[in-house]
């Protein structure tokens, strides 16, 4: 057998496989002898079929799936040997006038090469990573719900602009008929608050679906209707009030704290709001590092210039799937996936050049170790034996979906800190509310 490579270009190159039939002629033979023995054919008994009548009937065949397999087996093999880092898989060349007929055979792959790149890791423009800050409105807001939570339903005799009402929103035309809780602060608009202030339990008011509440989420869950039927919805609405209530709000008290964190954690209004400060901020870290990590990698996307072997890739693409695509959707395809194969390259990169984003099955078995421990943490289990955390480690690590979990988060938390060492980064102090408008305008 004879296997050479002719590069095309820099990205391209064509591997030839040249066959004899000494490289399968044993193979095929010993097959054949295989299929002899256990062959059933009328007028012979088993395992004294003429050999010339097995090769006459399998032979053809045999032949075929052995120089297939030879095929696939050297092409693999050459690939690693060489080196040869290749994008997608190889494609046959389909050859006019290739036939089965003949004992020596020929056979030619299309291969797409990685390109050869530096990473830029210095762009002109630094990346801006933010630390979001819980803000005294925040902290009010949030106290503000958590006295509501705990807080007690205290029955009112008519509705006021404070109150919770309970009632039954019908419209015969659209079978509308749901019972639902609301509260009188979502009411959007001054006529429609001044229909319902006064009422009491037992009486109904006539109001329209259009411009009810603040949120047309909010009339989807009330009324019970589809989220596409509940965007402009303009009809008739009969509210049958159940129950008027009013949350009496929770106190300030050791009691409220001990709930919201355990027992004597907390111990004054002051250290409740330092407190819930730190873990507003502790969950803004997280969507701060996201943001960062998509910030970086636009940037490495943009900064790190190499070229592709696109007209390859997008013929693999058009036969690699489960069906087969058009030129065109092949093409379409690839413009969508051309950012993801990028940043792969240059992460797969990243990973081969710098030892301390590499990481083996121990360093994920250590790491998953960490994770348990989190978990079992939050559920008031923090002194876990050896032995336990051993065995829950083992049981996780033996689901293949969960290790590429653990292996992604892994990897993303060791890029996350090489790229905060080792880029340009500017940081700013904002609101959680002003990073909602920057990021996602």
């Amino acid at each position: 057998m004879k296997i050479t490579k002719e590069d095309i270009d820099a990205l391209n190159s064509v591997v030839k496989i040249d066959i004899t039939t000494e490289d399968y002629k044993d193979k095929v033979d010993n097959q054949l002898k295989d299929y002899r023995k256990k062959a059933n054919i009328p007028g012979f008994r088993k395992g004294h079929v003429p050999m010339s009548l097995v090769k006459k009937q399998y032979g053809k065949s045999v032949m075929i799936d052995e120089v297939n397999k030879l095929l696939q087996e050297s092409l693999n093999k050459y690939l690693v040997e060489e080196k040869l880092d290749v994008l997608g898989n190889p494609l046959p060349k389909m050859q006019e006038d290739f036939s089965w007929e003949g004992d020596n055979f020929s056979f030619e792959f299309e291969l797409g090469l990685a390109p050869d790149f530096e990473v830029n890791l210095s762009p002109k423009k630094a990346i801006t990573s933010y630390k979001i800050v819980a803000d005294d409105k925040m902290i009010d807001t949030q106290i503000e719900n958590i006295r509501e939570q705990y807080g007690k339903l205290v029955s009112q005799a008519e509705v006021d602009e404070n109150s919770n009402i309970t009632g039954t929103f019908r419209n015969e035309e659209k079978e509308i008929e749901k019972k639902s809780t609301f509260k009188m602060d979502k009411i959007k608009g001054k006529s429609n608050l001044k229909k319902l202030v006064g009422l009491k339990a037992g009486d109904s008011v006539e109001l329209k679906s259009k411009g009810l509440f603040d949120d047309d989420h909010l009339l989807m869950n009330l009324l019970g209707i589809s989220h596409d039927e509940a965007h402009d919805l303009d009809i008739p609405l009969t509210l049958a009030i159940d129950e008027v209530n009013k949350t009496e709000l929770a106190e300030l008290n050791q009691e409220l704290y001990d709930k919201i964190f355990g027992a004597d954690l907390v111990k004054s209004e002051k250290e409740f709001r330092v407190k819930l400060k730190e873990d507003a901020e502790k969950q803004f870290a997280s969507q701060a590092d996201q943001q960062l990590l998509n910030s970086i990698t636009e940037s490495l996307i943009e900064n790190t210039k190499f070229d592709l072997p696109a007209k390859f890739l997008k013929k693999w693409l058009a036969v690699s799937g489960e069906k087969p695509m058009t030129a065109e959707q092949a093409g379409e395809e690839y413009e969508r996936s051309e950012k993801g194969l990028r940043y792969q390259l240059i992460e797969s990169k990243l990973m081969q050049n710098h030892k301390e984003l590499q990481y083996n099955f121990e360093d994920l078995k250590e790491y998953t170790k960490g994770f348990v421990k989190a978990q079992m943490a939050q559920f008031g289990d923090s002194q876990i034996g050896d032995k336990e955390l051993d065995d829950i480690v083992m049981r996780v690590m033996s689901n293949q979906d969960e290790v590429k979990r653990l292996s992604d988060q892994l990897k993303t938390e060791k890029l996350l800190n090489f790229f905060k060492e080792n880029m340009k980064l500017k940081s700013k102090e904002v609101t959680y509310e002003d990073f909602i408008k920057e990021v996602y305008k």
